[in-house]
């Protein structure tokens, strides 16, 4: 059993990773400026209230856990939702303050999250990648201060990876769109919509080329980084998503439709096949998500992404 300190544990993402965590057997520090409600809380996590970028704040409540692992959530998590200089101060200054925080105490493994934006796609100028599925290798591209900020995040990582050589283990990783478990019963998503309206009309989950990820699987990708950060390369970063697509058509046929030019490119992408790569992932730490919407999406929601794929819901595109 560990100590892990996480930042951004109330979060969509967080409250998930706080609870696998905690089930997996971790003693788990929250740390967000909103606290949980006490009686959603897992039995035995510790919830602390802060702004991480008060002066000293991250290296006071990191020097006081005294824990083996931190994992770094915390940021504002939604592209153009605030100022864009606001996003970008508040996510880089919170990445290194905390990653500088933890290195400081001398914590055995830090992860922080990033995110898939930083290849750039839904460019206004336009975009194509080299290749599809998209993996560790395409080339960062970001265009926004969220996604620029994400990039800042990873190499702040593989920055204090090349200080401390070997003496402290790091790693990045970039979850794509994430689905809390109340999103399966029908709870709005980021965006506003269903997941049975995001099925249903491809144009909503276009922009992010169908990527997502159940929030729970992230929680059992980090617990297995935990465990196997003493055996792979120093500050690596990593694709987190699902094994498939969010849509109910092979991506072959609906890239060409919202991203002009990309029709041989995305031929390979048949069946059920996602836009993004986690064989890193499933290679170096032997992960494999387990959840699909086909599995965890409530029957009843099911039947009406398909019926309103039926009545012609899946034909509307973007401009």
């Amino acid at each position: 059993m560990s100590r892990i300190f996480v930042t951004g544990g109330s979060g969509r993402l967080g409250r998930s990773v706080v609870a696998g965590l905690a089930q997996a057997g971790h003693e788990v520090v929250s740390v967000d400026r909103d606290a949980v409600p006490a009686e959603l809380l897992p039995a035995g996590v510790v919830q602390e209230t802060a702004d991480l970028l008060a002066p000293g704040e991250a290296l006071r409540l990191i020097g006081a856990a005294k824990p083996d692992a931190v994992i770094h959530l915390a940021a504002i998590a939604v592209p153009f939702s605030a100022p864009e200089d606001v996003i970008f101060g508040t996510n880089t200054r919170l990445a290194f303050a905390v990653i500088s925080a933890a290195t400081e105490v001398g914590v055995p493994k830090i992860v922080t999250a990033s995110s898939p934006t930083v290849l750039g796609y839904g460019c206004p100028a336009g975009w194509l990648p080299p290749s599809f599925p998209l993996d560790e290798r395409t080339p960062a591209k970001p265009w926004n201060a969220y996604a620029l900020s994400k990039l800042i995040a990873e190499q702040t990582v593989q920055m204090f990876a090349a200080a401390q050589g070997e003496r402290i283990r790091y790693a990045a990783f970039r979850p794509c769109f994430v689905i809390s478990p109340e999103e399966w019963e029908g709870a709005p998503t980021q965006q506003g919509h269903t997941l049975a309206e995001r099925l249903a009309d491809p144009a909503l989950s276009a922009p992010a080329l169908f990527n997502y990820v159940d929030a729970r699987d992230v929680a059992d990708f980090l617990d297995l980084l935990l465990h196997k950060m003493e055996d792979i390369p120093n500050g690596e970063t990593f694709f987190v998503g699902a094994a498939d697509a969010l849509a109910t058509a092979p991506l072959a046929e609906l890239m060409p439709k919202f991203l002009p030019g990309s029709e041989a490119l995305s031929a390979g992408l048949t069946g059920t096949s996602p836009a993004f790569s986690i064989a890193k992932a499933q290679e170096l730490l032997g992960w494999q998500p387990k959840r699909t919407w086909r599995t965890e999406l409530k029957p009843t929601l099911n039947d009406e992404a398909s019926t309103l794929v039926t009545a012609g819901g899946g034909a509307k595109e973007t401009s």
